[in-house]
């Protein structure tokens, strides 16, 4: 059974141009120990553009390059973009570490071959999982994306890794429950 997803659908927050981003140049380095969220998205962006956060709206997505997510997977950047309203990441392609921490968290990320090419900033993006596809609603333009597994789409329909394992283990308790029935049920018939 595979897991229905909502369409994405936001303008293009950001442009990440540079390959093999480190996520920890979103709040900064010296930031990534703060934890009241409201003062960590404060200086998010803040030294790529310092009126970021005040033009993000909820539903926005990032575009990035090759290897985005690069270096130690700290959760401190994303959890302020969420914050901030945004949705998920298109990217070129992920670091292997920063997609399976975010994937895990819940958080939208799509590996799209030529995504930065085919974007400027603030241009409306549409991601159509039905269709396996990236479609900038400016331009018309339309790039085929990588699919997720069955489990990656799973958990982010759960909201994240955790609720997609006890909804899991839950489905596989009452199955056993439910064949434990059937036998006893046919047992006592015989």
């Amino acid at each position: 059974m595979s897991a229905q997803l909502p369409n994405l659908e936001g303008r293009a927050a950001w442009i990440f141009t540079e390959d093999d981003y480190d996520i920890d140049l979103i709040v900064g380095i010296k930031n990534i120990k703060i934890t009241d969220i409201h003062e960590l998205a404060a200086v998010t962006m803040t030294s790529y553009d310092p009126q970021f956060a005040a033009s993000v709206q909820k539903g926005d997505l990032l575009v990035g390059g090759h290897n985005f997510g690069y270096g130690h997977p700290h959760y401190p950047a994303m959890r302020a973009m969420r914050h901030l309203g945004v949705a998920g990441v298109i990217a070129e392609s992920f670091s292997p570490g920063f997609f399976r921490g975010e994937i895990s968290m819940g958080f939208p990320l799509v590996t799209c071959p030529g995504i930065r090419a085919a974007t400027e900033r603030w241009q409306r993006l549409r991601v159509d999982w039905a269709l396996g596809r990236v479609i900038n609603l400016d331009t018309g333009a339309e790039l085929p994306f990588e699919p997720l597994s069955s489990v990656e789409r799973g958990t982010l329909a759960a909201g994240g890794f955790i609720p997609y394992l006890k909804a899991r283990l839950a489905r596989e308790a009452a199955q056993k429950a439910a064949a434990a029935d059937a036998a006893t049920t046919g047992a006592a018939a015989g």
